[in-house]
């Protein structure tokens, strides 16, 4: 897939000054609720209103959605407002319908992004069309997964294409319900700068006190836009009622984002960004050969422990270290899941190299 200026075409027909904004409810559920909050939304920074018509839930039995039915009350909510429409689509029976409904953007779950069969099916469902569609990235960490869901679309003509971050499960504690993990968003956007960005803050959080956090985190990052799940009533929403925000909560949200400049020429600026960052990079080279040295002896280990015939995990040693480490890391100011995440990066490379000195 050639990066191409034409990805972000779509979002010239906004016309906006300001990052993108989509909100709406987790879910449609009655007519009234999507029009009330339509009309709440349409003198907001919205542009797109967003609803949950089929709802896949981890376990069956909770709201599932109202399906088809909510279409029409989509249809009827722009109308009314003159907001565009969104919602997540996740076979061609649902493209179909969609398409019927007059639905200007489809966006693809995080269950269906991890499928390439049903990637491939809903993009060939849309060959021919002019429809946007916005990626949500899989369920668990993958670049090339994500990546290669957009290419199946691009491949079927379909060039109005942006993804969205909604986080990643994590089976460690955290604070948010997705764990962000930024750096996969920032390889995406390293590998194709021009396909647009979303933010889906409602799904990494969780709960809606983090979400103004992070989609100041995103703008600070250039991401394009935000998705963000409102109600009028959130408490008593029928799905994900912890995550949502009122309207008039997120119109407050927006007025008080604060928009980055993406560069700047004030000679003063630059000449002390440079200066940082050249200490930024003398660290980094510090920092390899500390790990480095690190990994020497990860390998004299693997040779003591090759000559007695030793097995290579030590459980309870590698919970001391992460123990110790995470109480360090704290005292000098970091969270724990950062310390945990380099302590596993570097326990797990401890681990291959000392495999490869008992297998010489």
């Amino acid at each position: 897939m050639e990066n191409s200026p034409k990805l972000r075409g779509w979002l010239n027909r906004f016309n906006l000054n300001h990052p993108l904004v989509i909100a709406g409810p987790c879910s449609a559920e009655t007519e009234d609720q999507v029009l009330k909050i339509a009309h709440q939304l349409k003198d907001t920074d919205t542009s797109v209103l967003r609803a949950g018509i089929w709802k896949p839930r981890t376990r069956p039995g909770n709201f599932e959605g109202v399906g088809a039915l909510g279409l029409k009350w989509l249809q009827k909510a722009k109308e009314e407002t003159g907001l565009m429409t969104t919602t997540e689509v996740a076979n061609p029976i649902h493209v179909d319908l969609a398409l019927k409904h007059d639905v200007d953007i489809l966006w693809i779950g995080a269950r269906t992004t991890v499928s390439p069969f049903m990637i491939q099916e809903i993009a060939e469902a849309l060959k021919g069309t002019s429809k946007t569609v916005l990626i949500k990235n899989p369920v668990n960490p993958d670049l090339a997964l994500w990546l290669g869901a957009v290419e199946r679309f691009y491949k079927q003509g379909i060039e109005n294409l942006g993804v969205i971050h909604r986080g990643f499960s994590t089976y460690n504690k955290s604070v948010y319900r997705n764990i962000p993990e930024w750096q996969i968003p920032i390889d995406l956007q390293n590998e194709f700068p021009d396909l647009p960005l979303i933010l889906d803050p409602s799904h990494i959080a969780g709960k809606r006190d983090l979400i103004f956090e992070l989609c100041q985190t995103a703008l600070d990052l250039n991401y394009d836009g935000i998705m963000v799940e409102t109600h009028y009533d959130p408490d008593k929403a029928w799905s994900d009622a912890k995550q949502q925000i009122t309207p008039k909560t997120l119109e407050e949200l927006t007025q008080d984002l604060k928009v980055r400049k993406r560069v700047s020429s004030n000679e003063d600026f630059n000449y002390q960004l440079k200066k940082l960052r050249t200490k930024i990079d003398k660290m980094d080279e510090q920092l390899v050969d500390v790990l480095g040295e690190r990994m020497q002896v990860a390998d004299a280990i693997g040779k003591v422990k090759k000559e007695h015939n030793v097995a290579i995990l030590q459980p309870e040693r590698w919970q001391e270290v992460l123990r110790r480490m995470i109480k360090i890391g704290s005292e000098n100011g970091f969270e724990e899941e950062f310390i945990m995440q380099i302590y596993k990066a570097i326990h797990q490379e401890s681990i291959a190299r000392q495999q490869k000195v008992l297998n010489r």
